[in-house]
């Protein structure tokens, strides 16, 4: 027990006396303070482990300066010594975060078993604050898997950006599947608001009808369906940070209360006349150029220039050169997990495949590929026939989006399945896919197979699948 100190806060002489003994008999360095404020003087010069205070002192009561304790440190615990006719002093001090309460005339040992518990708590609560620090540092950056000059850089900016207390809007851009959202998660992982919260809003999913209401949240009565008030998500996600993904697909409805929100960090409520505070961080993340959107007036010029305090381009997987094969190496670790396989090594061939395949789904695809090809392995080496990839010369051109947002065409033939395996379940794992790319929507995995919505929709129903 060496090294732990306790503070008395008594002024009964006899009892703080006979308290500081007992307790350096069992190992305690104790300290008496006759008074509140000398307690607080005390405070910062000892550090002690636990304190234990009377809830009826002269001058500063005990409830006063357990307020002031917490706000010193709101985990060092506070033991309540109370007489007989003050215990619901006692209570009020639990309620405002006290330890425990122990009753006079008090029992040394009892008072020693208090103090042994209260410092097993105060460790006990500083090592789960350490290895919560610690997860969040290794969901951080430890996730972003790449060695290319291009990453590298990136990764650069984005440890500077996550190191700010008071970070500015931040844009993530770049293609789809290239990793804009495990960025945004390691930028808050890797923070000083790491513990508090991480709010994602896909912004695609939200249709411009409730989007509003989900952001800002509602009053009751305020629309038909608004039974009870509800906080919006920038709400939830206060002291922490808020993440946009694509950002670009908010209507222009929207657009304008959300940039209130931004500058003012304020929102106010559907169907509320009140502003409400909010300290939050903001990420958004697009593939689409919300330059170009905002000189065609499709998105708002001056949320795009708000939002663009710092931009970060997260490069194509095409770009990144053997960064494919570390992320296929990585991917090959968490899948032989996942499913109980042995996939050892990639042969030459496979190998050279990976390389000069042009990833037009980027880093999400290359996952679903390695995760087929896991699956339909047979043993420790993955082949070319594992990877049923398409040849590059007749893939098209990395997939680009139309001022409309959707898909362009140029998607290549599909390849034919690996030998052995039934078509009919590789045509369902090809519309899998598809949907899992398209986020879900039926019109771009549609677009993306090469096949009507009518006919996805058949297939979908015939696989058992849902949309």
């Amino acid at each position: 027990m060496s090294g732990s100190t306790v503070l008395i806060v008594d002024d009964e002489q006899t009892l703080a006396r006979s308290a500081k003994a007992f307790l350096a008999d069992h190992g305690y360095e104790a300290e008496v303070a006759t008074s509140g404020e000398t307690a607080l003087e005390l405070l910062e010069k000892l550090q002690p482990d636990v304190v234990f205070a009377d809830v009826r002192l002269p001058g500063m009561s005990g409830i006063d300066l357990l307020k002031r304790i917490r706000e010193f440190d709101p985990v060092l615990p506070v033991i309540m010594l109370t007489a007989y006719g003050s215990i619901e002093g006692a209570v009020e001090a639990v309620k405002l975060g006290a330890f425990d309460y122990v009753k006079k005339p008090v029992d040394l040992e009892e008072l020693k078993l208090l103090a042994d518990r209260a410092r097993e708590n105060r460790l006990l609560k500083q090592e789960l604050s350490y290895y919560r620090r610690r997860a969040t540092r290794d969901v951080g950056f430890a996730t972003m898997v790449g060695e290319s000059p291009a990453v590298r850089g990136v990764l650069e900016r984005a440890r500077q950006i996550a190191a700010l207390e008071d970070t500015p809007p931040v844009l993530l851009t770049g293609e789809t599947g290239t990793g804009k959202g495990i960025l945004a998660h390691a930028i808050h992982a890797a923070g000083p608001r790491a513990l508090k919260p991480f709010i994602e809003v896909n912004c695609t999913a939200l249709p411009a009808t409730l989007m509003e209401a989900e952001l800002f949240g509602y009053e009751r009565g305020a629309f038909t369906d608004a039974k009870e008030s509800k906080p919006g998500l920038v709400e939830a996600a206060e002291g922490g940070f808020l993440f946009l993904d694509e950002i670009g697909d908010v209507d222009l409805s929207v657009q304008g209360k959300l940039l209130r929100a931004i500058e003012d960090r304020t929102v106010r409520r559907v169907g509320s006349v009140r502003e409400r505070k909010v300290d939050v961080r903001i990420v958004a993340a697009t593939n689409r150029d919300l330059e170009r959107e905002a000189s065609r007036e499709r998105f708002r010029r001056d949320l795009y220039f708000r939002l663009a305090v710092i931009v970060l381009v997260m490069p194509p997987l095409r770009e990144r050169g053997e960064d494919v094969l570390l992320l296929t190496d990585h991917f090959l670790r968490v899948l032989n997990a996942k499913y109980g396989k042995t996939v050892r090594e990639i042969s030459a061939p496979a190998r050279e495949q990976l390389l000069s395949y042009p990833w037009p789904g980027n880093v999400r695809e290359l996952s679903h590929v390695i995760e087929r090809a896991v699956l339909w392995s047979r043993g420790p080496t993955l082949d070319v026939e594992h990877l049923s990839l398409t040849s590059p010369d007749h893939d098209a051109a990395p997939t680009h989006r139309s001022s409309s947002g959707d898909a362009e065409a140029g998607a290549a033939a599909p390849a034919l399945p690996p030998q052995g395996v039934d078509l009919g379940q590789w045509e369902k794992a090809m519309i899998e896919r598809a949907m899992r790319e398209a986020a879900g929507n039926q019109t771009k995995a549609a677009q993306r197979l090469g096949i009507s919505r009518d006919t996805l929709r058949y297939r979908l129903k015939k696989f058992g699948l849902h949309s």
